[in-house]
């Protein structure tokens, strides 16, 4: 099918001037911010730094990649940082105070966690520009923007997408969710993104769980629906198969399973082949990695969402370079607290009513190659 606009925009080459396109609009200093000093002059290297929660994951070592190739253009001297595993704020809070040390004129970070909040607002007060990558955090206003996926969205496409293909039938789903002892946006938004896309109410925003156990979703032809529980994977590939045959022992009928990203999707598929039900399951998730991407070709998972954190660092960089130059501060997208960086549905069996890209086209932009 011919390519969106929005994937075409993907494929092109960001630049500074695509910054100011996307919606970037001007303030005379950021929020929460202190007055920098005289900007920088145009042939002046400016200092950035990246810190993501971890280089075991490919989708932050793409944002490092990403970052890395535009920094020259930019003329950006990069700094690279990151926890020693996910959720080390230990790491993340002294890779900030060298920031301010080394003089930076801005952050870009990955938080791994409520502990760096404190650190941030240090930086932001010394005049540095920091922008949260991937995860909007609590308060939005702890940082002065954050680029990332519009994680309900997401799951809404997914969801959306899921109740075209039942066509009708009962849907007996699995939630295989991130945690079920914290509350985290990236986790709420998708969960409840997808039972939106599918017509199922979510009375309570706050928290995974609030839906009736059993209805009728109004996506697609509509139906009726039970949901079989909800399982915490740790986005995990051994969380998702646990998850996935803890609620196979409490209802053997599930046929739809819902995975906050693809590991856990995969985890999952391993624990239906397992138990002979992989062929009558629909699986979907959200991420759009290479791997990931290479499941929806393999018929292992029936869609996924795409997400593009290559764009969100390269953004994200070069917005930092501009504003230390002079340049107008981006503001988040209409409707959001954050600036959304595009999410697409990606899948092999497209669905009427819904803008899809082929897994041979997804392969094109996915990331972790």
């Amino acid at each position: 099918m011919p390519l969106h606009p929005t994937y075409r925009a993907i494929l092109a080459t960001v630049s500074l001037s695509a910054v100011a396109a996307l919606s970037l609009a001007g303030c005379s200093s950021p929020a929460g911010s202190a007055t920098s000093a005289a900007p920088a002059g145009a042939d002046e290297q400016v200092g950035v730094t990246l810190i993501v929660k971890t280089t075991s994951n490919p989708f932050f070592v793409s944002m490092e990649e990403a970052a890395q190739a535009d920094a020259e253009k930019a003329n950006v001297k990069l700094t690279l940082a990151a926890g020693k595993k996910d959720g080390d704020t230990d790491s993340q809070i002294q890779a900030i105070e060298n920031a301010i040390s080394r003089g930076d004129k801005g952050i870009l970070i990955t938080p791994n966690g409520p502990a760096v909040i404190n650190e941030i607002a240090k930086a932001r007060k010394a005049g540095l520009y920091v922008i949260a990558l991937d995860t909007v955090p609590d308060p939005a206003d702890s940082v002065d923007i954050t680029f990332a996926t519009d994680n309900f969205a997401a799951g809404e496409l997914i969801g959306k997408w899921t109740a075209e293909k039942l066509a009708g039938q009962t849907a007996n789903i699995a939630m295989l969710d991130l945690f079920s002892d914290q509350i985290v946006t990236v986790d709420t938004a998708r969960d409840q993104g997808f039972l939106s896309g599918m017509g199922i109410e979510v009375p309570d925003p706050s928290k995974n769980g609030s839906e009736a156990p059993s209805g009728t979703y109004t996506g697609g032809k509509g139906g009726s629906y039970t949901i079989a529980g909800h399982q915490a994977t740790q986005g995990a590939e051994d969380g998702g198969r646990s998850a996935m045959e803890t609620l196979l022992s409490k209802d053997p009928n599930i046929n739809v399973v819902y995975t906050i990203n693809e590991p856990a999707a995969y985890g999952a598929y391993q624990a239906l082949k397992a138990a002979g039900k992989e062929k009558d399951v629909i699986i979907v998730s959200v991420d759009g990695g290479c791997t990931g991407v290479g499941y929806v070709k393999d018929g292992i998972i029936g869609a996924t969402a795409q997400q593009y954190p290559s764009k969100m660092a390269s953004l994200g960089m070069e917005a930092i370079a501009d504003i230390a130059r002079g340049g107008e501060a981006p503001t988040p997208t209409d409707g959001l607290d954050f600036f959304s960086t595009g999410q697409q549905l990606v899948t092999d069996q497209p669905q009427t009513g819904l803008e899809s890209l082929t897994s041979a086209d997804a392969a094109s932009t996915c990331w972790g190659k």
